[in-house]
């Protein structure tokens, strides 16, 4: 038995990079930074790649901006490829994102929607 599932609350990072295919189907990539629990006031924050496809992606491009609020649920993927100047093998890990949660204020969200489960 195998077990690839990421859960994070945190802000954006900024701005939702939104594509929109002739298939219909829509992409939209975020970052997102996360803030360990500590009580260090220096401890650095760790920032995620996020994917996400569909239905999703489009409520996150609709909802939400740098700053927001989100809380993700989904899986770790890495994507790889070649550098084109030293063609040294590269990867980065992404976030798959299945479930979106929107858990700013009505401030946070410009939208005036507090809370937005989008489970498809």
């Amino acid at each position: 038995m195998s077990l690839n599932v990421v859960t994070l609350v945190g802000r954006v990072g900024g701005d939702p990079d939104v594509k929109y295919f002739e298939s219909g189907t829509v992409l939209c990539k975020l970052t997102l930074a996360v803030r360990k629990r500590s009580r260090n006031p220096d401890e650095q924050t760790d920032w995620f790649n996020l994917e996400i496809w569909g239905k999703t992606a489009q409520i996150a491009a609709d909802y939400v901006r740098k700053g927001s609020l989100i809380g993700v649920t989904g899986s770790l993927k890495f994507e790889r490829w070649q550098d084109r100047n030293s063609g040294a093998n590269r990867s980065k890990p992404v976030i798959k994102v299945d479930n979106l949660d929107l858990l700013g204020s009505k401030r946070d969200n410009e939208s005036g929607m507090s809370q937005h489960n989008s489970e498809f």
